[in-house]
């Protein structure tokens, strides 16, 4: 299984498949747009995927604040446990974020911290691009 996407995001989600029981992943922004998806996904369902994504983890940033009696939280994961199996979302610093799906027999630890290195990667790559209009031309 490899990935689809919009741009060059095969090197996140490629990793993430190989841990077994692993079924899909998608990357997305932060308001729910796709940048990269799997084969197992169809691009209406990876969309449908990252537009609740989205919501939950507002959901989520929403209810840790309340309970700690803030005004706002960082969610660092979102662990989702059904009878189909488990979702795992993360996201990064530079808004974008990881979400992946594992059937009932998949090691959460594992996909946990495949999940957490590709995030970090993709953090550290996201560090060392240089700027827009970086070559001198003014950013568009």
């Amino acid at each position: 299984m490899t990935s689809r996407n919009t741009g060059d995001t095969a090197w996140v989600l490629d990793p993430i498949l190989q841990v077994p029981h692993v079924l899909a992943a998608v990357i997305l922004t932060r308001d729910g747009l796709v940048t990269g998806y799997t084969d197992a996904l169809s691009q209406p369902s990876a969309e449908r995927v990252a537009a609740i994504t989205s919501t939950v983890q507002g959901a989520c940033r929403t209810a840790a604040a309340a309970f700690a009696d803030r005004d706002g939280a960082d969610i660092r994961q979102i662990v989702i446990e059904s009878d189909l199996g488990y979702v795992l979302i993360v996201p990064t610093d530079h808004g974008t974020c990881v979400a992946a799906y594992g059937d009932g027999e998949v090691r959460l630890d594992l996909l946990a911290h495949r999940v957490h290195s590709q995030v970090a990667r993709l953090g550290e790559k996201a560090m060392a691009s240089p700027p827009r209009g970086a070559d001198d031309t003014p950013p568009a």
